[in-house]
């Protein structure tokens, strides 16, 4: 569904292209300061919604689409429409509604957020399903098609029936119109709109971003960050309502429809719901059968970020001490924002989704290990929903991130905890389950010990207090908090090549027993490697190597030697430093544009030894870091564990 935005009464219909260059959109500042961009359609005359105002009120007076500023202030608006709804009045008439007509209510929680609906607002906004007066809620027919599906699965398994066959067992709860048996035909239990409880005022509406940083390009991955805000609902508290329909008195049907719906509730409604989104618990229902694995897991240094958020809505943009705008280089207003920390399961996901694509592709062609990532992750084009779902429980920030002024330049560093869950999703086909609780828990292990999490996954969490300026801390360091023998960690980088080894051979394993086939010793070679080229794969051209961490006590041997040869490289020519470490600034190596690329280099702290992944590390000047690392330390102190042989 997509609304369009009416004409406001008296509005110029002077064309949009025109618009954008008339002073009008933006509001006028003191001389020598530039003028403010308008999130509003008139800035002459600007509206001025109700707190009691849906967010799709906001939206209908949004600036035109070819405004300069027009992704700043779509997100300023929707932080706008965030932070004043409240719909305390509104919600408390729907859920008393709801009590009084249905003869069963009880109320579901969602731990993180949720998002039901296909509803698309103006620039392709995803937003929640809302009602005519613009509430966000769950719709009814939602309702009973969980807990329809919910029973049709149940039903194949207990009784080894194929879902048509089962379709045919729940029609006596559920109706059918192709059952022949009249008395079926029609539902025995009626389901009511699901609305949240007021006891937040804006029901939980919520600003999320949505970033699919890799995509596919043919047979190669293109990075490409593509972020695009979008309204949920965050830690939401439902009240559903059922009950029987006229003429049905059978309260065990009742009873056996409400456990369906409880369950594939909690097994997650709506969108994304492998990534953590969707899921709906009730107090003491938590554990899900579904789940195979889990770690309880500790984040140091740089956090996991949902988004970067405006530090006042009114005010978006950087000024001086003076309190004039601050423009950039170019003349342009910068943002004035802060980045939003949370423990998000879709994180860890896209981090999982990545090192199984790297090493996919050292053994795989292309289009099968593109097919083989959409069937354990999902996919988009086209649609799959995948084998594997992700859930984060007891997710919390112990360490806000260090101040980023001089007052926290003493700060300790940002710390994030939770517990990471692993579950088949209902697509998980039931002989394939052993071999994908092989694989994820191996592959699993490999991402806890090649990097982090997050905007600073590539590096160790690292100081940089004794710096003039912020940021005071970068990096990230992904710790287990788990003591058994599947993560007990050996002493000597030796002793870890062979773990290395024997968990990356598991992982092998277990995709070949999912019915991949290949041989792990014969890696492939992914395409043109050179100074400035390289595919993110673990094929021939890339090496895994571990060494001792002795030499600096805050960023260890691989990363010191990495940055002493970045900055002389920096000074001496850009475009070869960026071909060691990346970078942002555009390039033109052989006469091509070149914008931002991430690392090619990858590396974890372990404690006693740090481990550093590279791609492309058969060309320099790649290579020659390897060759140092390897120059200036003992036998006993560099050992490759990748490739294996």
């Amino acid at each position: 569904m997509v609304f369009d935005r009416p004409k406001k009464p008296g509005q110029s219909q002077q064309p949009p292209a025109l618009q954008r260059h008339n002073p009008a959109n933006y509001s006028q500042q003191p001389s020598g300061n530039p003028n403010i961009p308008s999130p509003w359609l008139d800035p002459t005359n600007e509206p001025t919604p109700d707190p009691t105002a849906s967010f799709v009120e906001y939206l209908r007076w949004m600036r035109s689409l070819d405004s300069e500023y027009k992704d700043a202030t779509k997100v300023q608006l929707l932080q706008m429409a965030e932070e004043k709804a409240n719909y305390s009045d509104r919600l408390t008439q729907l859920t008393k509604r709801t009590q009084l007509i249905a003869s069963d209510t009880f109320q579901l929680r969602c731990p993180w957020r949720i998002r039901v609906g296909g509803h698309r607002g103006p620039e392709s906004i995803l937003l929640p399903t809302f009602d005519a007066l613009g509430m966000p809620y769950i719709p009814s027919s939602t309702l009973r098609g969980v807990a329809r599906n919910q029973a049709i699965r149940e039903i194949m398994v207990q009784k080894r029936l194929n879902w048509e066959a089962a379709e045919k067992e729940v029609a006596p709860y559920f109706g059918s119109l192709e059952t022949k048996n009249t008395a079926h035909q029609a539902g025995k239990v009626i389901f009511f709109d699901a609305y949240p409880l007021p006891n937040q005022p804006s029901g939980g509406l919520a600003i999320d971003m949505a970033n699919n940083i890799w995509k596919w390009d043919g047979n190669s991955m293109k990075y490409e960050p593509n972020p695009n805000p979008f309204f949920c609902l965050k830690e939401a508290t439902f009240l559903i309502g059922i009950r029987l329909a006229s003429g049905c008195n059978d309260s065990q049907l009742l009873n056996q429809v409400k456990e369906w719906l409880t369950t594939g509730l909690q097994s997650g409604v709506g969108s994304q719901i492998n990534t953590g989104y969707g899921e709906l618990i009730r107090a003491g229902k938590v554990t899900q059968k579904s789940e195979f694995f889990r770690i309880d897991f500790t984040l140091e240094g740089q956090l996991i970020h949902g988004r970067q958020k405006y530090k006042n809505s009114s005010q978006p943009y950087q000024k001086d001490s003076q309190g004039n705008l601050r423009p950039d280089r170019q003349g342009r207003l910068r943002p004035d924002t802060l980045p939003d920390a949370e423990v998000r399961p879709v994180a860890f996901k896209s981090m999982l989704r990545y090192w199984f694509r790297t090493f996919a592709l050292g053994v795989l062609e292309p289009k099968l290990a593109k097919d083989w990532e959409a069937k354990l992750f999902g996919a988009i084009d086209p649609k799959q929903r995948g084998w594997l779902m992700v859930r984060i429980l007891e997710g919390k920030i112990t360490q806000k991130e260090p101040r980023s002024n001089r007052d926290g330049q003493n700060d300790p560093c940002g710390v994030q905890q939770g517990i990471l869950t692993l579950h088949y999703s209902s697509e998980a086909p039931q002989d394939k389950q052993g071999a994908i609780k092989k694989l994820c828990q191996n592959l699993t292990w490999l991402m806890f010990h090649l990097g982090g999490i997050g905007q600073g996954a590539r590096r160790p969490c690292y100081s940089r207090q004794n710096r003039p300026a912020a940021p005071w801390w970068r990096g990230s360091t992904l710790i287990p908090d788990r003591d058994d023998s599947f993560w007990n960690l050996p002493d000597s980088p030796q002793e870890f090549q062979k773990l290395f080894r024997q968990r990356l051979e598991a992982f092998y394993q277990a995709l070949q027993a999912l019915g991949a086939n290949f041989n792990s010793n014969q890696l492939r070679n992914c395409g043109t490697v050179n100074s400035f080229t390289w595919m993110e794969a673990l094929d021939i051209n890339a090496k895994i190597i571990v060494v001792n961490t002795e030499e600096n006590d805050n960023k260890g041997y691989a990363l010191d030697v990495l940055h002493q040869n970045f900055h002389k490289l920096e000074i001496e020519n850009y475009t070869v430093a960026k071909n060691l470490c990346g970078g942002v600034k555009k390039d033109y190596p052989s006469s091509r544009e070149r914008k931002v690329i991430p690392s090619p280099i990858w590396i974890a702290d372990l404690g006693n030894y740090q481990v550093v992944t590279v791609f492309g590390a058969t060309a320099n000047p790649r290579q020659q870091y390897l060759q140092e690392l390897r120059d200036r330390t003992s036998g006993q102190s560099y050992f490759q564990v990748y490739p294996l042989t």
